[in-house]
């Protein structure tokens, strides 16, 4: 098929999945997955996070088909194997954060194209919610949003927090910011964690899932960002947190042991957000939809809830 991309049907726990290559506006190529479903009544768009890939999605398309959704997934610009953005391709690198928008129209664009089932939802997880977030107000045309864990504020000490600022704004002016932040490294986080001490998932079963995932196919591995991804990513989501909720009913999910994004920030976004729901996940951590059943189920579930009121109102 024109413009076929790979799929690792071998990791991704769904081997119905079918990748395509884009190209964005701006010239730089993408992957985009989608995983059909008979009689779908709804296609969900999952905006994944910072280091992730289609094929990590694949258990979780699944669980939609069953619920009645198609799905579709997108390798972000800098990440999985669409195109990486520096020659240290470990580096998580993006020009300007506002980028990433001309990959979510790419990928509606071929939504679109391929037929994919109306009325669209959105479930964007950490960096797919504040990516997720702008494309609200860019008018994403969906009927309904789901966040889990979504990116809204990094969690760090208010002691760091100016450093962070300062050091990634000045790394723009003298010329070092496509360097890691400090404390970042070339291996990926999974692959230097281990089921017991790492920050994601509770689910030991899950966290060996992500780490063969990236044993067996290296090339979807990711390091730790950029100075000049830090400071975008700061300055997005200072930009967002000034703006009102959006008028599009909404779930969002949240561990309660989350150690990776910002709580305050979410509690503050959904404090304000008409039609909208936050869930606390006791036991929870960053990947709740990598968690234990009870927990997964419980994101499954109450997403889909949202999903198909939203189709009833329609019809």
């Amino acid at each position: 098929m024109k413009n076929a991309a790979p799929y690792h049907a071998d990791i991704a726990g769904n081997p119905d999945g079918i990748c395509h290559w884009l190209v964005t506006a701006d010239g730089v190529r993408i992957r985009v997955g989608h995983w059909p479903v008979a009689n779908a009544v709804g296609t969900v768009l999952l905006f994944p996070g910072r280091t992730e890939y289609i094929e990590k999605y694949g258990r979780t398309a699944t669980d939609f088909g069953k619920r009645g959704f198609a799905c579709a997934a997108i390798d972000w610009r800098g990440q999985g194997i669409a195109d990486r953005l520096l020659e240290n391709r470990a580096v998580g690198h993006v020009e300007v954060f506002e980028d990433y928008q001309l990959d979510v129209k790419a990928m509606l664009d071929h939504v679109k194209a391929l037929g994919l089932p109306e009325p669209y939802h959105l479930l964007g997880h950490s960096m797919g919610g504040c990516i997720g977030l702008r494309a609200l107000y860019d008018e994403l045309p969906v009927e309904s949003a789901a966040f889990s864990a979504p990116m809204w504020g990094i969690r760090m000490s208010p002691a760091l927090r100016p450093i962070a600022w300062g050091l990634s704004s000045m790394s723009k002016q003298l010329g070092f910011s496509g360097v890691f932040a400090p404390g970042q490294q070339a291996e990926t986080y999974v692959l230097r964690a281990t089921a017991d001490d790492n920050t994601l998932t509770s689910d030991a079963t899950s966290f060996d899932l992500l780490q063969r995932q990236l044993k067996t196919h290296p090339t979807l591995a990711l390091g730790g960002p950029s100075l000049h991804w830090l400071n975008e990513s700061l300055r997005e989501m200072r930009l967002l947190s000034q703006r009102p909720s959006p008028n599009v009913p909404c779930v969002t999910f949240l561990g309660s042991d989350e150690a990776i994004v910002d709580p305050t920030r979410i509690h503050d976004r959904m404090g304000r957000w008409p039609n909208g729901e936050l869930v606390v996940l006791q036991g929870g951590r960053h990947e709740v939809l990598m968690e234990v059943p009870a927990i997964r189920d419980q994101v499954l579930d109450g997403s889909a809830a949202l999903f198909a009121a939203q189709a009833s109102e329609m019809a």
